[in-house]
């Protein structure tokens, strides 16, 4: 197993990496809306998701993947209702790709964050 690290993104806030390599598959700790310089972006669904989305971008773009080799993501909400916005970011952000998901409501997630997410990669040559 390989651990993996992004220098474009914050430190992960405890003692885990931010992702992991294992037989080629990329597994990425969950991304909470922080910026480059380790702030949570401020309550609002839509700014988070797309926060959210850009991490898992970067992460997985900085161990040679993408997130067009996604194949199965966890969302995580703190209010259900917002999943139609989330949908909605989620897909523009995936275009035709559409990998396997799972979406659920938590009652809290880490830093007050409204939307976690993270996601299983193939390697880029799989298919």
């Amino acid at each position: 197993m390989e651990l993996l690290e992004s220098k474009n993104l914050p430190e992960a806030i405890g003692p885990y990496s931010q992702a992991t390599r294992a037989n080629g598959f990329i597994y990425t700790s969950a991304q909470i809306p922080l910026t480059i310089d380790g702030k949570i972006v401020e309550r609002d669904i839509k700014k988070q998701t797309r926060q959210v989305l850009e991490n898992l971008k970067i992460l997985l773009e900085d161990a040679k993947s993408g997130l067009d080799a996604v194949v199965k993501v966890n969302v995580y909400l703190e209010n259900m209702d917002d999943f139609g916005v989330v949908n909605v970011l989620f897909a523009e952000a995936f275009g035709e790709h559409k990998p396997a998901r799972t979406t659920i409501e938590a009652s809290r997630l880490p830093m007050g964050s409204m939307v976690v997410m993270d996601a299983i990669a193939s390697p880029k040559d799989f298919y």
